[in-house]
């Protein structure tokens, strides 16, 4: 059987009688840091553990391995599962990271502070994605309140609160994935409040070093420039975005592939020729692309503009700038899978009634967690406390805030979506 409008009237009561409760619980996340890196998060997922036990709430605590962290560039990972069984039925889960960028420059509000000024909650990962800590955890808190209420429930929720989305999440969620410590039927991971994202692009991250030969610059013929030589190079994978644009994908959201340069170094002085440099460069896929045949066409896209300029200069290969590639993290695309439309149709239906307008199935150019739980078979989407854009929440920026009001309606919606999966 189907949920009641009398049992959503229930969530909705509980949720706003609750929702000061819910700010502060926010708050309290936020003004715990996650910067990764350096990545040190189990003080995080420690106090998380211990505002859950506030409500009743055990989580079950899984520290990953510190050689393993340490392996992916990270201090400590302590990744949560929180389960609440209603009786027999299915499984779903509610993932979130914890994990964010460190806060940078031109902040105008204490990034770990949680204030908040005109409805807006600010702080680094108040919009993302500490938000659907909140908003999660209170959902599943409604529901509880409902099942006591004496309406019929059956099946299993799952908080999954992770902390490795932003190298990768092979240590989040692929970490519980591997170890075996849960197998939902369904999932639902973090996002933003006006749309239901079904499908992703793919991320290829790689570190190119262009190795030359250090010399004076007074006499620069007795030396390899690495820097040029990097520059041939990076001028032939930005020409790369030329081509990208005519790449288009079907999937509503999702236009093109792109490449991005986001680190260079190198070099030692002003009057030395740059004997090294080394670069990192971001590939977006598009869920159409071969993540294989991307990469081996950037790696030849390399190789042939190391060799021309090698080439126009008379070097022989042994002689000239020689190049070492090595790949920093491939995350694929995310696909939907047959079997996630009750999920996209509950969705849909209680965004549009809560917030008053159409709430869109569709794609991102963004690569997130859900992929890892699609790659294990487990039909998921993407929806969650925020605004319409990740401009509006300034991730990754200064100033990133939610706005209380989307964080509300967000817990409803995900209350009434979990309510009508588990009622059938």
């Amino acid at each position: 059987m189907t949920a009641t409008s009398s049992a959503y009237a229930f969530l909705d009561a509980w949720i706003a009688a609750h929702f000061d409760e819910e700010v502060r619980f926010l708050q309290e996340l936020v003004r715990v840091p996650t910067d990764t890196p350096p990545g040190n998060n189990a003080p995080h997922a420690e106090r998380t553990a211990e505002l859950l036990a506030d409500f009743g709430l055990v989580a079950e605590r899984y520290p990953v391995p510190v050689a393993e962290v340490e392996a992916q560039g990270m201090q400590s990972i302590t990744n949560l599962i929180v389960r609440r069984k209603f009786g027999p039925g299915p499984t779903i889960a509610l993932n979130a990271h914890g994990d964010v960028v460190p806060p940078g420059s031109g902040w105008t509000h204490d990034p770990y502070g949680g204030e908040i000024v005109d409805g807006q909650l600010f702080g680094r990962a108040s919009a993302v994605s500490k938000s659907d800590f909140a908003s999660f955890t209170f959902a599943l808190r409604a529901l509880d309140a409902l099942a006591d209420s004496g309406v019929h429930l059956a099946g299993t929720v799952e908080l999954h609160f992770t902390y490795d989305e932003e190298f990768g999440g092979e240590l989040g969620p692929g970490w519980l994935l591997k170890h075996g410590l849960t197998k939902p039927d369904l999932m639902i991971a973090a996002g933003f409040s006006y749309q239901v994202v079904t499908a992703h692009n793919g991320c290829l991250q790689m570190e190119v070093t262009v190795q030359g030969k250090a010399a004076h610059a007074a006499i620069p013929s007795s030396g390899v420039d690495a820097l040029q030589g990097a520059v041939q190079i990076l001028n032939a994978l930005y020409a790369q975005n030329t081509l990208y644009r005519s790449v288009r994908s079907n999937v509503h959201g999702i236009e093109h592939p792109y490449l991005n340069v986001g680190r260079i170094e190198g070099g030692s002085n002003t009057n030395v020729v740059p004997g090294q440099v080394s670069f990192k460069l971001d590939r977006r896929m598009i869920p159409e692309e071969n993540s294989a045949e991307v990469e081996a066409s950037i790696r030849q896209v390399i190789a042939d503009a190391a060799a021309q300029f090698n080439t126009e200069r008379g070097y022989s290969p042994a002689d000239g700038i020689q190049i070492d590639i090595r790949r920093l993290l491939l995350a694929q695309s995310m696909q939907p899978l047959p079997g996630n439309q009750p999920l996209v149709e509950a969705l849909q239906r209680h965004g549009e009634e809560v917030f008053g307008e159409s709430i869109p199935a569709m794609g991102t150019p963004l690569y997130t967690d859900v992929r890892l739980y699609a790659a294990a078979g487990v039909p998921g989407v993407i929806y969650g406390a925020g605004p319409r854009t990740v401009l509006e929440s300034h991730a990754k920026r200064a100033d990133e805030r939610v706005g209380l009001d989307d964080v509300r309606r967000a817990t409803q919606v995900i209350a009434r979506t979990l309510t009508d999966l588990l009622s059938r």
